[in-house]
């Protein structure tokens, strides 16, 4: 089923191949937020070398737009995003949500890197419009082809509304969600229990240093005591790729779960979800009728 996305939130999408174009869409972009009344300045997410056509092409209006090198703004995972996104407009939008984005993804760095990369960015595109839909936010993603490639975009217009090849979220991660996970090598080694002490030692055995190792470990426990309980426990892998997959009879169903920004502002284990998707570079859940897997990747 196809829908529109709920509430305020407007989700856009700019597709282009040549400098021009990106100034030709973000220019116009960035002067609807200057001119909107009560908004927050807009805010341009974008590679150095088009932040610099930007400030060519807004001239003496380049000062009421803040300009952020994207490398400095996507440095981690899809749920990274998501709390790097939460708490700007939690600390500068205007009431309600309302600012303009200009958002240029890092196709050459880890959003773009392999096709499982591109899969969790275009995730994320969609859980935005269920995540940001009470925001009365304006957000333009900017897609260039020449780096972003065909593929990636023709998924990301399934994410976005208005480019006639939306589908619901819902029903695109569902989708995103339902290819089987590879099977755990043969030198799994299975924990029974998934306790403190014995996570943190294999942790350690798969080279993660101690601060890290104890961060995973955290991790695993939180993703456990937000599950239920946990039947099989399996680690394998080798630093910074540590792997956990716990196996349990409750099943997630829900696709934000993990993705919905707690109302306190320090991460804490007892988040749950929330804290396990913001240390781990993979959350991978697989919901079946006995209950669901949920794979964990440390990096």
């Amino acid at each position: 089923m196809t829908t529109t996305h709920p509430g305020p939130f407007d989700h856009r999408m700019a597709v282009y191949g040549a400098d021009d174009a990106f100034v030709a869409a973000a220019v116009p972009f960035l002067h609807e937020g200057l001119g909107a009344p009560g908004e927050a300045p807009p805010v341009a997410v974008a590679a150095p070398d088009k932040l610099a056509l930007l400030r060519d092409a807004l001239q003496d209006d380049a000062k009421g737009v803040v300009l952020v090198p994207h490398t400095e703004w996507y440095t981690g995972s899809a749920a990274n995003a998501v709390a790097r996104n939460a708490g700007y407009l939690a600390a500068h939008a205007a009431p309600g949500g309302r600012i303009h984005l200009l958002m240029e993804p890092v196709w050459n760095g880890r959003a773009g890197r392999s096709a499982r990369e591109s899969t969790e960015w275009i995730r994320y595109e969609a859980l935005a419009n269920l995540l940001f839909a009470p925001m009365a936010t304006t957000a333009l993603c900017a897609y260039d082809t020449r780096v972003a490639g065909e593929a990636i975009v023709a998924a990301a217009r399934r994410a976005h509304p208005g480019t006639g090849a939306y589908e619901d979220p819902i029903t695109l991660t569902a989708e995103l969600d339902s290819a089987p996970l590879p099977q755990p090598p043969a030198d799994a080694e299975t924990l029974a229990p998934p306790t403190g002490d014995t996570l943190r030692s294999r942790a350690s055995a798969c080279g993660l240093p101690p601060k890290e190792a104890e961060l995973f470990t955290e991790a695993v426990l939180a993703a456990a005591a937000a599950l239920g309980p946990v039947s099989r426990t399996l680690m394998w892998g080798e630093g910074p790729a540590c792997v956990c997959e716990l196996r349990t009879a409750r099943r997630v169903d829900d696709p934000l779960a993990g993705f919905v920004p707690p109302a306190g502002g320090e991460l804490e284990p007892d988040q749950g979800l929330w804290f396990t998707r913001q240390v781990c570079a993979y959350v991978d859940v697989r919901d079946d009728a006995a209950g669901a897997t949920v794979r964990l990747q440390y990096g």
